[in-house]
């Protein structure tokens, strides 16, 4: 049972108790349109409703499914797409995102070649609220046998979207790319429209780490900003967002100048969010040997950022994701290890004062792992959803949180 693998969190949140007034109201659990075995969703809000996708097994193959949650009902799940040789993964998994026209997008990833690391990204579109789906386009030019994921999708005007993802295809190919950095993972974007024409495939960054999770966000400027982990010469893998404007991507700039130095990927991505054009980026870091869950602000649409504020309670997984709000303070979500499993934890944290309060909304105490919560904010509700192991295999969880009233 669900019940049985999260445990009260009354007593580990004693430990930790806050001067201040309590981040929420109430929280409560959200039923879902799940079948057996669901698991690594993604979430997104458009128009006063949530958009859910996540994976499920049937027989032999994997199966990307969708809902919509309108006036607290769930529409009926709907298939997006499946298939015997998807690509499935515990940190690179399907995403949606929404148009400003209402046109749903949900990306997934393939198996193309021999090798595990061999597969590439697949988008479907949807103009009739998930009941009917395009075939599957393809946003990278190449069609090299090479590993492509770790997508991010943003809506870009009406009908647009931006896409970012880490690339592989300069591996080993140095003579063929001419991109000066073989064997190493790049950052690449491009558009898709809504009628499913993709622009120009262009590379933002040509070396970056190659397997932490992507994050992307637009700012009231026009701006679209990238986060990802980077990569130097020197295995310093801190995070870097890439900016674009004007229909041109900007060389990146360092959040911060952790000096991770790690000659391997952490599989633990940033998050980035905006609100007009403020924006915040969440991460984990484990430079000087030490784990952290970091915040920093931008006042500038993503230029520059200010000091870093950490926001962990001191043995954190990290495994972030963030939402900007609208009185410019971030709420931000990640895995803690506490005395008992694993903690899904929240913070709202304000520029200049660090966390101003923190919710723990449940501890994990099952063999696997909740992977990686996603969160999105839809008037004064925080919404959390996560992949709960249970007995049978996986399901998913959510919670509803209502923000606690100023007075």
């Amino acid at each position: 049972m669900l019940f049985a693998t999260i445990i009260s969190v009354s007593g580990w949140q004693a430990a930790f108790a806050q001067t201040a007034p309590p981040l929420f109201d109430f929280i409560e659990e959200v039923a879902l349109p799940v079948g057996p075995d669901a698991h690594e969703p993604s979430i997104a809000q458009h128009d006063g409703r949530l958009y859910l996708s996540w994976m499920e097994r049937s027989l032999d193959q994997t199966v990307v499914m969708m809902a919509i949650r309108d006036d607290q009902q769930w529409s009926e799940p709907r298939i997006v797409y499946q298939s015997a040789d998807l690509f499935v993964n515990w940190a690179d998994h399907p995403g949606i995102a929404v148009f400003a026209n209402g046109t749903i997008a949900v990306h997934w990833l393939r198996e193309i070649g021999p090798s595990s690391f061999d597969y590439q990204i697949e988008i479907a579109l949807s103009a009739d609220g998930g009941v009917s789906w395009t075939d599957p386009l393809i946003p990278h030019d190449d069609r090299t046998l090479a590993q492509h994921g770790f997508a991010s999708m943003v809506p870009v005007g009406p009908d647009e979207l931006t896409v970012i993802w880490l690339d592989g295809r300069a591996y080993g190919r140095d003579a063929e790319t001419g991109s000066g950095f073989p064997d190493a993972m790049q950052l690449r974007a491009t558009t898709l429209t809504d009628n499913g024409i993709t622009g120009p495939d262009v590379w933002v960054d040509l070396q970056t780490c190659s397997c932490c999770q992507t994050s992307i966000t637009s700012t009231a400027s026009g701006a679209i900003l990238a986060a990802y982990r980077d990569r130097t010469d020197g295995e310093i893998r801190d995070i870097s967002v890439a900016r674009l404007e004007d229909g041109k991507w900007h060389p990146p700039v360092s959040v911060h100048r952790d000096g991770w130095e790690l000659a391997g990927c952490p599989v633990n991505g940033p998050a980035i969010s905006a609100e007009g054009n403020s924006v915040a980026v969440a991460w984990f870091t484990g430079a000087q040997e030490t784990a952290v869950v970091n915040v920093a602000f931008s006042n500038d649409a993503g230029i520059s950022f200010e000091d870093t504020a950490r926001i962990d309670l001191g043995s954190p997984v990290g495994r972030v994701d963030l939402e900007m709000l609208e009185d410019g303070t971030a709420i931000v979500s990640w895995v803690e290890w506490s005395d008992t499993g694993e903690a899904l934890m929240l913070c709202r944290v304000q520029q200049g004062a660090g966390c101003t309060a923190r919710e723990t909304l449940a501890i994990n105490i099952a063999g696997a792992s909740i992977n990686f919560p996603k969160l999105a904010k839809l008037d004064r509700d925080i919404y959390v959803v996560w992949t709960q192991p249970v007995d049978a295999g996986d399901t998913l969880a959510m919670r509803r949180a209502t923000f606690a009233r100023k007075d």
